[in-house]
């Protein structure tokens, strides 16, 4: 089991981290660290150090709800582990996901851009720990750092990326490709292969019928790319899932990589789905 995240002392980066100054934490840095934001172990120990005092270790389960519609935002959330589903809606109540977030970056990019809300509601779908941050204690660090604050808008660009690409997705791909691409990208996210997920939370975040969510599920398990079982489905034959995705998947990894300097995952080439 994973140790609960804790902050750092205040001069445990350093001790830690024995850098030159601007030099980034780095993946290579990881073991030391309890950090697995990858967003954050591309910052040079400097701007780190900015964030690190404010920091609070937080549990997030299923269902906790991070930003609300058209709400001030308080918090800044830098998950460890865990999903988070960002999900635009109409006043109608039609409902789609339209990005993800997990330990590639941080929740709230709007604040990056010098607003206090968003129309989009942010939640999490899959279980997980972070480190939370009091918005205006990040407008503060961004004030003291350009380098900070670029650092980080580049994160805001990946997922404009992922959200365009999903997008893109959703208007001009099959079922079989959305749910694979979605399945790629919740398996960038996590530790190991399984994947803690409903046939009702699919069919809401992709925006089709369950029963199509249910055939499709059936069919990747005849194959043996995938088994499912009640609340989770686990990944068997990854490269399998990519090639039924095609082109939908694999732009946005590569475009995480080149702009933040880090594969979201340790054991890695690619990030961001």
């Amino acid at each position: 089991m994973r140790p609960r995240a804790r902050p750092l002392p205040e001069n445990d980066v350093d001790q830690q981290t024995p850098l030159r100054p601007g030099e980034p934490l780095g993946a290579d840095r990881f073991a030391p660290l309890p950090l697995r934001n990858r967003l954050l172990l591309a910052l040079s120990v400097q701007d780190f150090s900015l964030l690190q005092p404010q920091f609070e270790p937080v549990s997030l389960p299923v269902s906790t709800r991070l930003i609300e519609p058209n709400t001030p935002i308080r918090h800044v959330y830098f998950l460890d582990e865990g999903i988070a589903s960002v999900v635009a809606s109409t006043p109608q109540g039609r409902r789609i996901e339209v990005g993800i977030i997990g330990r590639e970056g941080l929740t709230a990019p709007c604040v990056l851009l010098g607003t206090d809300r968003s129309p989009h509601a942010c939640f999490i779908q899959t279980p997980g720990s972070g480190l939370r941050l009091q918005a205006d204690a990040l407008r503060r660090a961004l004030a003291a750092s350009a380098s900070l604050h670029q650092h980080l808008l580049r994160f805001v660009q990946a997922f404009m990326v992922q959200m365009g690409q999903t997008a893109l997705a959703n208007g001009g791909s099959t079922i079989e490709q959305r749910l694979a691409r979605w399945l790629l990208m919740c398996h960038d996210r996590v530790d190991g292969d399984g994947l803690a997920i409903t046939h009702e939370f699919l069919s809401l975040m992709l925006s089709v019928r369950r029963a199509g969510v249910t055939v499709v599920l059936q069919a990747f398990e005849e194959r043996g790319l995938i088994t499912t079982m009640r609340g989770q489905v686990r990944v068997l034959d990854r490269a399998g899932l990519e090639a039924v995705a095609g082109d939908s998947y694999g732009l946005c990894e590569a475009e995480y990589e080149r702009l933040i300097g880090l594969p979201l995952s340790p054991s890695s080439s690619q990030g961001l789905g």
